[in-house]
């Protein structure tokens, strides 16, 4: 199964490969081989990209999933301004070979959508996580409020997001996805107990970030 979000891409990809295929007939016989393969490749890579495997969304209450496949980059305590209590910010960092399709963490309503222009720096690079082009998204149940960040990257051109500020949405609903290689900023709030760790491996729309 391929997501719609990645149909427009697909079709370029397509058309570039069968000119670069019809092309190669002009070549000599080993660099029409050598040029073939790598047309090949290329359109692997892309149907392998734009792949969107169902996941099954545990029936459980008061949890906050995770909204991308990936691995933790980071779990910090941060204290805003004025507050007395420490909010926990996560990184979850996508890479080129993970399913990108992002998915809601917390069933609830749209109560801040914004997008911000910005620079290109590699995903696990610090300075991304203010300095990069990104989509702020905040989601409130009237018990809890969580807020994220779709993030691009070096190869993350395109922010994908089909969410409109006051509708209501679903935990482990597709949303959008960050195309070719990306990372996933939350800030969750004082009363959630953050179930994971740097360095593990999660899959959105499934695994457990925290519970409330």
């Amino acid at each position: 199964m391929f997501t719609s979000y990645g149909y427009s891409t697909m079709i370029k990809v397509l058309l570039l490969c069968m000119g670069l295929s019809a092309a190669a007939m002009i070549f000599p016989f080993e660099a029409e081989i050598a040029l073939l393969l790598m047309t090949a490749a290329l359109l692997l890579f892309t149907l392998y990209f734009f792949r969107d495997p169902k996941r099954i969304t545990p029936d459980e209450k008061r949890i906050i999933l995770a909204p991308a496949d990936g691995k933790i980059l980071l779990v910090e305590k941060q204290t805003e301004n004025g507050s007395t209590k420490a909010s926990t910010l996560v990184s979850i960092f996508m890479s080129p070979f993970n399913v990108h399709v992002n998915r809601i963490p917390l069933s609830g309503k749209v109560t801040h959508l914004r997008y911000r222009p910005g620079q290109f720096l590699m995903a696990f690079d610090p300075k991304s996580m203010e300095s990069n082009e990104r989509m702020e998204i905040a989601i409130n149940n009237t018990e809890i409020e969580v807020r994220f960040s779709q993030v691009s990257g070096f190869l993350a051109r395109r922010i994908v997001c089909q969410l409109h500020k006051g509708e209501n949405v679903t935990i482990g609903k597709r949303f959008g996805m960050i195309k070719f290689g990306s990372r996933v900023d939350l800030i969750l709030p004082p009363s959630a107990t953050v179930l994971v760790e740097p360095g593990q491996k999660i899959r959105a729309g499934e695994t457990i970030l925290a519970r409330y």
